[in-house]
């Protein structure tokens, strides 16, 4: 039914009103965020973090000098942290921004660590690198942060939870390969780490190399720099996949919501326009070994002295999280190296490796890091449960997440509002998620075969005028005049053009009268700005399908794949990590080892074999199971003198018997029992309390708890009496 026109009149004038309101606060909105930028970038060391810090150590004092630092975090008076837990170390990324995003706000990667009760420490950055400093450098400055930290928590029962977010990820995956014996669990969050995978009609942001004709505008951007990259062009980079957003969206949420939005606003655009810089020769590495080159996960990068970084040396569990939501790193990214590093999950098990991966079904890249509901849930649960991560057999697994609420059995050991399971996966699942095929493969390869040569002909024709001509005024003020940070110095305290806002802010702000929500002008509006969106996603769309469509035509062209030396009658991947012979002897040897000790050991290697022979039939390791043996562990007098790493080598050595000949590993059991019946029925209740802590039961599993029994020679439960589940709630009051 149509408006009566006094009404639309109305209507138009509340309108008039609430939008002149909304335009004011707006404007001053933009303002503060001006004035916030200029006072966030003449800090000393700006950052964004919710929390109180101290220096431990800055890496300008170090042998080979880095802009990076590193903090710990001081708890607040409400949080109670247990020197007897493994340490927390956040490594925010270097891609542009400045550091602080792992702590953005309490309900972060630092606060769920924290309320663990793990002390927490934080690697970041100062705004400008120091002359010379490479990306290798970086690395063995980090080593020398971890190695601080293992020095001040001794009592600590594990090595650092070392969580790596968005580029911060592959830098302390290359790390870690060189230095193993420094880390405890590494979390990824957000983590490219295979830039040439993904899945065709998706995923654009890998084909920017290509279609730019490779890292020669890299090298070009550093020498107009004056030796210096600004970060700001990666920034860009970001804002580029989403221009909606960019153009409209974010000005939009907030000027539609001037009345609720103002702080959270401010508080991203804090993080957002801190631009930091980098050095040519880290961005120049960055792209060519990572972005074009994709070079990490196929062990091709050597460090200064020759050593291959192979990230099968990683001896660490790894938690990889990414989310099918993320445009930046979408879960191919993140998770195909592990294709192009082994071809079979018993492949990892050789190498002792650990990997754990959560798929998110929507977050955006940002929101693995900043968003409260993904630290409530995901991160929570990963802190919660780390001691679980770093025990858990070799393998591949996948996180899963369910609410605790839901929960009917033993809801006793779930520390959280979560339950998290770990399922066994092999390889074909992360095929599943998409990729590339090999003649995308040989695309790309011819991608970085094309940025090669054009750097190099850039190398030895251009760049020596550009570095004749450029000079550290003229980088100044071209980083001054970059865009992005022409939007803050615009709306900044300099600019005479606003002073107004000073008299008529506070006076919108006092009769400030919104519009009601049926306005049919504001109906209007809303229906403006979605029509919008549509339009800037269209185009968006548009862009992507070309530059695909482009990239594809350019480089799987079969002359230009010849030219560059790109076989097209080979059936095997252009890049793949190499296989070690001595490997598979060291293997060989270590299977031997394992059969001749078949029989070795005592109550505690029977229990613990006993316990994964039952658990591999479910292919799952559940949280609950895993806190049931922690509390056995505090009260059992033999489990007692067993440190965290000893029962992790336990569990290893009992998992690896069973896989190699579970037949063997069965039958010399009871070999590793004691004579007295009693001792060994308690033992098996014991076992059965742990494999019942998440419910029931059944099928195989059930059938091999009865196994199980018979060889203990425990005496069964009477038929017309239900066995008696012995939780751990009933064993505390009994």
């Amino acid at each position: 039914m149509p408006k009566d026109p006094a009404n639309i009149l109305g209507d138009a004038q509340a309108f008039a009103v609430d939008a002149g309101q909304r335009w004011i606060l707006f404007l001053d909105t933009l303002m503060q965020r001006g004035r916030q930028y200029e006072e966030h970038i003449a800090e000393r060391a700006p950052h964004v973090l919710d929390y109180d810090a101290e220096l431990i150590c800055d890496g300008r004092q170090l042998a080979r000098p880095v802009n990076y630092v590193l903090a710990r975090i001081v708890p607040r008076q409400d949080v109670a942290l247990d020197e007897n837990k493994r340490p927390f170390v956040i490594v925010d990324p270097r891609a542009g921004h400045g550091p602080g995003i792992g702590g953005f706000k309490a309900d972060s990667e630092i606060g769920v660590a924290m309320k663990a009760g793990h002390p927490c420490y934080f690697i970041g950055f100062l705004p400008d690198a120091m002359p010379g400093q490479t990306i290798e450098d970086i690395a063995r400055a980090e080593a020398v942060f971890i190695e601080k930290v293992i020095a001040r928590h001794p009592k600590a029962e594990g090595k650092p939870c070392v969580i790596g977010n968005c580029q911060a990820g592959w830098a302390v995956m290359m790390l870690a390969a060189i230095r193993p014996e420094l880390f405890g669990p590494i979390i990824l969050a957000g983590s490219p780490l295979s830039y040439w995978a993904g899945v065709k009609g998706q995923n654009p942001m890998r084909y920017s190399g290509g279609l730019l004709g490779g890292s020669w505008l890299t090298a070009l951007t550093s020498d107009l720099g004056a030796g210096t990259f600004d970060g700001a062009w990666l920034v860009q980079n970001f804002e580029n996949q989403n221009p909606a957003n960019t153009l409209w969206t974010k000005q939009y949420n907030l000027y539609s919501k001037i009345d609720t939005e103002v702080e959270r606003y401010l508080g991203f655009e804090k993080w957002w326009g801190g631009h930091v810089t980098l050095n040519a020769e880290e961005i120049q590495f960055i792209v060519d070994e990572l972005f074009i080159g994709n070079k990490l996960a196929c062990g091709e990068i050597r460090t200064s002295d020759g050593t291959a970084i192979d990230l099968r040396n990683i001896r660490s569990p790894i938690v990889v999280f990414c989310s099918k939501g993320d445009n930046i790193t979408p879960p191919q990214q993140a998770l195909d190296w592990i294709l192009d590093l082994y071809d079979s999950v018993d492949e990892i098990r050789s190498y002792g490796q650990t990997i754990v991966y959560a798929i998110h079904d929507k977050i955006g890249h940002l929101g693995i890091f900043v968003s409260a509901g993904v630290a409530r849930k995901e991160h929570d649960e990963f802190a919660s449960n780390i001691d679980l991560i770093d025990v858990l057999p070799p393998g591949l697994y996948e996180a899963i997440f369910e609410p605790k609420a839901g929960v009917d059995t033993s809801s006793d050991l779930v520390t959280g509002d979560w339950v998290m399971r770990c399922e066994s996966r092999t390889l074909d699942d992360i095929r599943a998620l998409g990729g590339n095929d090999l003649e995308d493969e040989r695309r790309f390869a011819t991608a970085a075969r094309v940025s090669e040569i054009n750097l190099s002909l850039y190398r030895a024709l251009v760049q020596p005028w550009i570095k004749a001509t450029a000079n550290p005024a003229a980088a100044e003020a071209m980083r001054k005049l970059h865009p992005l940070r022409l939007q803050y110095e615009l709306f900044g305290s300099r600019n005479p053009f606003l002073s107004w806002l000073e008299t008529a802010a506070p006076k919108a702000r006092e009769e400030r009268t919104p519009v009601a929500a049926d306005n049919v002008f504001l109906r209007a509006q809303e229906a403006f700005s979605a029509q919008a969106v549509s339009a800037l996603d269209g185009w968006r769309q548009m862009v992507e399908r070309l530059s695909e469509q482009t990239f594809r035509a350019v480089y799987g062209s079969s002359l230009l794949q010849s030219a560059v030396g790109i076989d097209q009658s080979s059936t095997h991947r252009p890049r793949r990590a190499a296989k070690s012979k001595l490997h598979a002897e060291l293997v060989e040897k270590r299977i031997d080892e394992l059969r001749s000790g078949f029989s070795r050991g005592g109550l505690l290697h029977a229990c613990m074999r006993a316990l994964l022979y039952v658990g591999m039939a479910r292919e799952s390791v559940d949280e609950r199971s895993f806190e049931a043996i922690r509390r056995l562990r505090r009260r059992g007098e033999q489990a007692r003198r067993l440190t965290l790493s000893e029962f992790k080598s336990l569990t290893r050595e009992q998992f690896f018997m069973l896989l190699i000949d579970p037949t063997e590993a069965l039958r010399t059991l009871p070999d590793l029992l004691p004579p007295d019946r009693k001792v060994r029925d308690a033992a098996f209740a014991l076992v059965g309390e742990v494999a019942t802590a998440r419910g029931p039961l059944s099928g195989a599993a059930a059938e091999r708890l009865e196994e199980v029994r018979s060889l203990f020679g425990a005496v069964p439960p009477l038929v017309d009496e239900p066995p008696r589940k012995l939780t751990v709630a009933a064993r505390r009051g009994a």
